[in-house]
């Protein structure tokens, strides 16, 4: 599609006119009826990108030309047709003649738009959207961008990419779980935010926020800190606009103010009854039917243009959003989608070659006459190029595609060092995200280093407190507790607690975060009761900011129920962990492994209280699960399995619980390794029904190589060795070898002796 200008041999493209951060928009011809036409293509996929995400995003792009083709109304952008051609996918709509809303407002140099244009968008705007919603469809994604003001005057809402179908929840939900981003910070609703269930009224909240911003010249919430913009959205009362602007009529004040209501049933029942009081305000309480627009032209030159999706920023993981909006682009308030003076790529080239042509970083030299190669400065189109290797990276990474993921980001962080330097922040946003693969694949030495480096970097490019500085340094704190180096980790998010409590606010989500995992070390450090009081605190305060079922909030509780545990208090941890299992089962899915992990836990509660009938329920339930969501071998299936024979052995049913263990043993021997801990855990398992069964000379095979298995993995002296040499002397002495039993226990002794800390 690259090498011609000529699509399905009907549309010829002649201008691009706007590019965003899934294709781009093209004054075209259609040569069949010789008129003018916007054509909306795709960006196909980088080859890194993962085809299930392709697959999702292609099916957007196609429920937008179906949900856009079907709306037929005045106030909505009309599509001619859509199709796919040599690979991209196309949308061809009409091509509008005027300004979006954030173009007019960047042109008026921020200042508000007139009153009476602001009322009248207001009422176009409202009708529109009531036409929409009676068809069954939310746009979700209105702000100043996505609204066209012609120049006769007619207000059209364009862009139904991310538009939700009322009856097609299916097809959302496997479109909104791939990372893609779906809305803008500064116009979404509070219920949109915390991951809610949206209806129309989260629209009119949106139109809330446009009007708020052409009226007075800023969003409600003006702030720089995209953290803050959401609490703003979900805590904080507005001003009201004629605070900004006092010439705003009254009833003006009151519609938005209703409008931008934190709950859905305290705004404006619908988009008309909306429509109905901005009517009877403009004319002084006097109810007008049938009201033809009064619509007031454009002042200024025509400009020729078709809405396209704003460039979303690149999100770090470091970022300051919070975890329930990881996925959003962080935003901004209204500004226009091109740059003005911007230069254009030549529209002769067709669908630009920068989609299917890689960018190099480096150049023959032309000074010296040598063979080798200099730095060239990056153009535009290879720094997005990177940006969007870089999105492909992190959504592999949201998928569980970590070695991939790895293999991306280490290309683009070394591109970006090339071109960029060492400590440019986007290079570190790329080498942090290595650190993030490494971590997760068991490389944690690795991502050690990588992380240590990064907030290395980071404090010499931005400072010791800034947020993207303290988050590398919070991984290097994770890591060290992956490596059993809980001492150092403490350290580390006590001095990064400290700092973000400083430079954020004891109620930044990052400092929550922080706290959080502070507590979840003190209990790995042997503080359990430290460790509950503090975690107590941290979900107290989290449901006090997101509320009580948000994911945190769930995932500090379940640590909460752990240090009870710890502490031996089961029947409060038992009610804690199915309180938790209950809360994720509705807001993450019976089947999340989020929601099965907590039933995990619930189980060894139970069973810790003697309740094994009760656990050995549980389990079956958890294992049918665990197998049809993961497969008989995943390693979560096996631990289910595993609980579910420990209980079976407590009830005395020796038999089950040994070929339970066996079954097990193997299956982790065969896909973990003879040495690792879970295949380990199950061969003492083994070795203890084989205890329990009289079977003492079996016993012992199985507790020695349990012992050195751990042997090798820990060493000789560590206490979980020692412990399996305690099991192995225990064997000697029921088999009558009364002799060896006595020395190996003599043995034993000594190493705890020699090993055991001076008296204080």
């Amino acid at each position: 599609m690259a090498d011609t200008r000529l699509i399905q041999s009907r549309y010829r493209l002649l201008d691009l006119i706007g590019r965003g951060g899934m294709g781009e928009v093209w004054r075209a011809r259609d040569e069949s009826l010789g008129r003018l036409v916007a054509v909306k293509c795709l960006k196909p996929m980088v080859p890194q990108h993962d085809q299930a995400s392709t697959r999702i995003l292609r099916e957007r792009f196609r429920r937008e030309a179906r949900v856009a083709a079907s709306l037929q109304h005045r106030g909505v952008t009309v599509v001619h047709d859509f199709g796919e051609h040599e690979g991209v996918l196309y949308l061809v709509m009409e091509l509008l003649e005027g300004h979006n809303l954030s173009q007019l407002l960047e042109e008026n140099q921020q200042r508000p738009l007139p009153v009476e244009h602001v009322v009248d968008i207001a009422e176009q705007v409202a009708d529109a959207l009531g036409y929409t919603h009676r068809q069954g469809i939310v746009h979700r994604d209105l702000k100043p961008a996505n609204i066209m003001r012609l120049t006769d005057g007619t207000v059209k809402i364009c862009d139904f990419g991310i538009a939700r179908l009322g009856h097609d929840i299916g097809v959302t939900s496997r479109l909104t779980t791939t990372g893609i981003a779906m809305g803008t910070p500064h116009y979404m609703s509070p219920e949109q935010i915390g991951g809610k269930e949206v209806d129309h009224r989260s629209d009119l909240y949106s139109l809330g926020c446009v009007l708020y911003e052409i009226a007075t010249g800023v969003p409600p919430f003006d702030l720089d800190d995209a953290w803050a913009v959401l609490v703003g959205h979900r805590d904080t009362p507005p001003e009201p606009p004629r605070t900004h602007r006092a010439e705003l009529p009254g009833f003006f004040d009151r519609v938005v103010l209703d409008l931008l209501a934190k709950a859905p049933d305290e705004r404006p029942a619908d988009a008309g009854d909306l429509r109905r009081r901005i009517v009877l305000g403009r004319t002084g309480g006097q109810a007008v039917t049938g009201l033809a627009y009064p619509s007031v032209p454009l002042t200024g030159p025509p400009h020729a243009t078709q809405l396209h999706a704003t460039p979303p920023a690149v999100l770090r993981p470091d970022s300051e959003l919070p975890s329930w909006a990881r996925d959003m682009t962080p935003g901004h308030k209204a500004t226009a989608s091109l740059v003005p003076g911007a230069a254009l790529p030549d529209p002769a080239a067709g669908l630009t070659g920068r989609w299917t042509t890689a960018k190099p970083t480096t150049a023959p030299s032309d000074t010296d006459g040598s063979t080798g190669l200099r730095p060239i400065a990056p153009t535009p189109e290879l720094l997005a190029d990177l940006a969007g290797r870089h999105s492909s990276g992190v959504d592999l990474g949201r998928l569980g595609r970590w070695e991939e993921a790895g293999e991306v980001h280490r290309a683009v962080a070394a591109e970006r060092e090339s071109v960029l330097g060492p400590d440019h922040p986007d290079t570190l946003a790329s080498r942090y995200e290595v650190g993030l693969t490494l971590s997760r694949t068991g490389r944690a030495a690795d991502a050690l280093r990588e992380f240590g480096q990064v907030a290395a970097g980071r404090e010499r490019a931005l400072g010791p407190d800034h947020p993207q500085t303290l988050a590398a340094r919070q991984q290097t704190a994770h890591v060290l507790g992956q490596l059993g180096r809980h001492f150092e980790a403490h350290q580390v998010y006590a001095a990064v607690l400290a700092a973000r409590t400083r430079s954020m606010g004891p109620d930044h989500p990052e400092t929550l975060r922080c706290r959080h995992n502070l507590a979840f070390n003190l209990s790995r450090l042997g503080r359990p009761e430290e460790s509950w009081q503090l975690a107590t605190q941290v979900a107290d305060d989290r449901a006090r900011l997101l509320g009580a079922t948000h994911p945190d909030t769930l995932a500090t509780r379940y640590e909460v129920a752990y240090t009870l545990g710890r502490l031996g208090r089961w029947a409060e941890a038992l009610e804690t962990y199915q309180e938790v299992a209950r809360a994720r089962a509705a807001t993450l899915g019976a089947d999340h492994p989020d929601t099965l992990a907590a039933r995990y836990e619930a189980g060894i509660s139970l069973g810790r209280l003697g309740r094994s009938a009760e656990a050995l329920e549980l389990y079956r339930g958890l294992v049918a699960d665990r197998t049809r969501v993961g497969g008989p071998s995943d390693p979560e299936t096996l631990r289910a399995r595993h609980g579910l024979g420990v209980n079976l052995g407590r009830m005395g049913r020796w038999e089950e619980a040994l070929a339970e263990a066996r079954d097990v043993c193997a299956i982790r021997e065969r896909t973990l390794g003879a040495d690792h801990p879970d295949t380990v855990t199950s061969c003492r398992e083994v070795a203890v029904a084989l205890g329990w069964l009289g079977r003492w000379t079996d016993a012992l095979t199985a507790y020695r190589k349990v012992a050195e298995a751990r042997g090798r993995a820990l060493g000789p002296d560590h206490t979980e060795t020692l412990a399996a040499r305690h099991d192995e002397a225990h064997c000697l002495d029921r088999l009558g070898r009364k002799e060896e039993s006595a020395e190996l226990f003599r043995t034993l002794a000594a190493h705890r002796a020699q090993n055991a800390l001076p008296p204080n």
